[in-house]
């Protein structure tokens, strides 16, 4: 572990935590109220895995999805067995390779189509190092990545992150769909945010940064792929990879 968090150091200090995009953002005043747009993004990706019967052989999913459509253009599959345990805090030393594998076979085999944003399951800078799988991948990949969990790590950075804490405050801040609480430590450090993706959502999804995109960005981006709770990126790389392992064996991969 102590090699793994040397690692972790090393490529953290690559991350880039602000805009760094091939698309603009634009903020227009419409009946008083701020419309966020996104000029020249065209290609959003998401990447899942999703386990058979164990703990060790996954399917890794990368999806495309055209925006603002939301349709799906894309999907790639590939099985792995996962030789590495899963330790809390370093899961993209177990996960990040074969969703490395899917994005380098699409930039080789369709450029046109690579995503210019990426929504990871899993978080990047809400991290007990700030660096999660999400960022992990982001800097490896360099491109920019949007972490998006269910759940994250015990942070130590006081009270207000201690999850019970958060419950508290979600419940209280999060009215509607689009209200955000930002997940700031007791440092001053904002790590992430708690969002309600819709009126009819409950329970909030955990935005935070990966790589190359700010917070305000991802948190806008991710809004605006909500049909449901989870961004379709993401939800659409969970589903399809589950109905790949109904439909085909562990050994088999597609294009």
């Amino acid at each position: 572990m102590e090699e793994w968090a040397r690692v972790q150091t090393e490529l953290k200090s690559k991350l880039i935590e602000t805009d760094d995009l091939k698309f603009t953002k634009t903020i227009k005043e419409e009946n008083g109220e701020q419309i966020v747009e996104f000029d020249e993004l065209s290609y959003i990706g998401g990447v899942d895995l999703s386990f058979e019967n164990n703990e060790e052989n996954a399917i890794a999913s990368l999806i495309v999805l055209k925006y603002p459509s939301l349709e799906v253009i894309y999907e790639n599959f590939s099985s792995v067995k996962l030789s590495l345990p899963y330790i809390a805090g370093f899961l993209a030393f177990r996960e990040v390779t074969p969703l490395l594998d899917l994005l380098r076979n699409l930039k080789k085999t369709n450029p046109d189509i690579f995503p210019q944003v990426i929504i990871v399951d899993g978080n990047g800078t809400l991290h007990p190092r700030r660096f999660g799988l999400a960022s992990h991948l982001g800097v490896l990949a360099n491109v920019p990545t949007i972490g998006v969990g269910k759940n994250f790590l015990q942070i130590d950075d006081g009270e207000n992150l201690t999850m019970a804490h958060v419950k508290m405050a979600v419940k209280e801040k999060l009215k509607k769909g689009g209200d955000t609480y930002l997940l700031q430590g007791q440092s001053g450090v904002i790590w992430g945010a708690a969002v309600r993706s819709l009126d009819n959502t409950t329970n909030p999804i955990f935005v935070s940064v990966g790589h190359r995109i700010s917070l305000d960005t991802s948190i806008q981006i991710v809004l605006k792929c909500c049909r449901y709770r989870i961004p379709e990126p993401t939800r659409q790389a969970d589903i399809r990879s589950r109905e790949f392992i109904r439909n085909h064996t562990s050994d088999q991969s597609v294009q």
